[in-house]
């Protein structure tokens, strides 16, 4: 196989086992979040929805990126995956929303840390600050350590987080006094409105398994990924559905559980041996450092492959001399949270979920695509499916994550579209500045010059605001049936925010409309006849 190193970057030797610890951290790091999953969706429902999302999503995504990182097993990963089957406008869109969609996660794990360590310690705001603000300058001081040190942190914690797990499952088994699928739902609420209300946060706890595959350049043998994905997703099932049955079976009261100020799962264990619960509590704050800890590394991998391609600013692409890691962009991920992490979690979280799952999106359309394009592409593993089989396996996912931008309510939606229009808009601004692909490559990837984007590139953003225009033309129509205008009233403190919301729903899409039309006239004079040359 070829060498895919990148240029300043070092290689290291992960064993297969150290790489299921840091995915572990990437994707889950314990159950921690499904604590609100519970009261929003219902018990029975919850356990239902943890039994079947491995199948109809983190599955088809472990098996995706596995095959996908043994054919490809690039520095970059999905982004490389996404520009190799869709070309460089896509991969850009891919690369620029999971990556900014980690600048954003990255910081609820900070923020989390500190909402846990608040519970058990009275912090006034500035210390929680501080605590919080000690934790970003020592995991990134970790990344810049290398590879190594990070899954030697993570393999430790990992560790700590399954014995913590296996603790609650075995003591709510143990004291088993109810039956934890009662109610299944919300007496208050429809089946629609349950799965709408916890599928969001299932969909984020299952999410994560494509993060690795943008460190395979630094590995000596890239495919222990696949291998470790095909390990991480049963291991991952376990640590959430056990002890969260457990859990509910043994103290029940599912209507007050909470990531704060309600019922946890130290609560759990805490109900029979009290010291157990601060313990638990000390370990959720180390998991949270170890999702904070990983992503860095992951995040930071992703605008160095950006840059590398000339669509990033290049000093993005320095590495230091001595340990071979990309520092300007790990240190802009410790910047950025030092930052962001003064908001709360309801903030920080709503610009998040819809750029990972549009990624997501185009990972499995890219995995379908290369499929069809390039059958003989050598996979050292491959999905046991025919083409057709892979297809129907991609789609339940891909449907998942297209209701799941609508179902999350009106404000994640606003704040979605308004993260994805990041993504074109850099697109032409880093395009026209530093060139991209066409830089290495004119012959492939031609310019052109009356745009200074690629030939095909006005096309390609005429389409893609016509599906933004379609999605919220859609969303026009189905947010005030499905939503509820007085919970964001309730919520936020804000008298008519929900019109105020479907208002800017409104404009936007009228804006997104009246700019696909431009651009399609623009496009019909400035770009050749004939399909575009990727």
């Amino acid at each position: 196989m070829v060498d895919t190193a990148q240029p300043g970057l070092q290689k290291h030797d992960l064993s297969t086992f150290t790489v299921v610890f840091m995915i572990f951290c990437l994707c889950a790091a314990g159950a921690y979040g499904i604590e609100e999953m519970i009261p929003a969706a219902g018990p029975g429902l919850t356990l239902v929805m943890l039994m079947v999302l491995p199948f109809v999503w983190s599955t088809p995504l472990g098996l995706v990126a596995s095959e996908l990182g043994s054919a490809i097993p690039e520095e970059g990963g999905f982004y490389k995956w996404v520009q190799r089957a869709c070309g460089e406008f896509w991969g850009f869109q891919a690369g620029w929303w999971r990556t900014i969609s980690i600048y954003f996660d990255n910081t609820i794990y900070v923020v989390l840390a500190g909402s846990y360590t608040a519970s058990v310690i009275d912090l006034t705001p500035v210390e929680e600050y501080l605590f919080k603000a000690s934790i970003i300058v020592c995991f990134t001081y970790i990344n810049l350590r290398g590879i190594k040190d990070v899954g030697a942190v993570s393999t430790v914690i990992s560790i700590l987080v399954m014995i913590a797990f296996a603790m609650v499952a075995v003591f709510g088994f143990a004291n088993w006094q109810s039956n934890p699928f009662v109610p299944f739902i919300p007496p208050d609420q429809t089946l629609f409105q349950s799965i709408g209300a916890g599928i969001a946060i299932g969909i984020w706890m299952y999410s994560g398994y494509e993060s690795m595959s943008t460190m395979a350049g630094e590995l000596k043998d890239p495919q222990v990924i696949p291998k470790a994905t095909l390990i991480t997703v049963p291991l991952i099932m376990a640590v959430y559905i056990l002890p969260t049955m457990g859990g509910l079976a043994s103290i029940g009261s599912w209507s007050d559980w909470a990531t704060e100020g309600g019922l946890s799962y130290s609560d759990v264990v805490a109900a029979y041996v009290p010291a157990l619960g601060i313990v638990f509590v000390v370990v959720a704050v180390l998991a949270n450092f170890s999702l904070f800890n990983t992503y860095i590394t992951s995040g930071s991998r992703g605008f160095f492959a950006l840059a590398e391609d000339n669509l990033a600013p290049k000093v993005l692409v320095k590495c230091s001399k001595d340990r071979g890691v990309p520092y300007i962009a790990v240190l802009s991920l410790g910047v950025f949270a030092l930052f962001a992490c003064m908001f709360p979690f309801e903030v920080i979280v709503v610009v998040d979920v819809i750029l990972f799952i549009s990624a997501y999106i185009l990972i499995f359309i890219s995995a379908c695509i290369l499929r069809i394009r390039e059958p003989d592409l050598k996979r050292p593993f491959k999905v046991p499916l025919g083409t057709k089989g892979f297809i129907a396996m991609c789609i339940p996912p891909v449907l998942i994550a297209f209701l799941a931008l609508f179902i999350n309510g009106t404000d994640y939606f606003v704040g979605g579209m308004f993260a994805l229009l990041s993504g074109p808009v850099a697109y032409y601004f880093f395009k026209r500045k530093y060139g991209g692909l066409s830089k290495r490559d004119p012959v492939r990837h031609p310019l052109n010059p009356k745009t200074g984007l690629a030939v095909g590139d006005t096309r390609r953003l005429a389409w893609m605001f016509g599906v933004m225009t379609t999605i919220g033309i859609i969303a026009i129509f189905f947010l005030p049936w499905y939503d509820d205008p007085q919970s964001y009233t309730d919520d936020y403190g804000i008298e008519g925010l929900f019109d105020i919301l479907m208002s800017c729903v409104r404009w936007m899409t009228a804006a997104l409309g009246l700019l696909t039309a431009a651009l399609v006239i623009i496009a019909r004079r400035v770009e050749p006849a004939g399909p575009a040359t990727q």
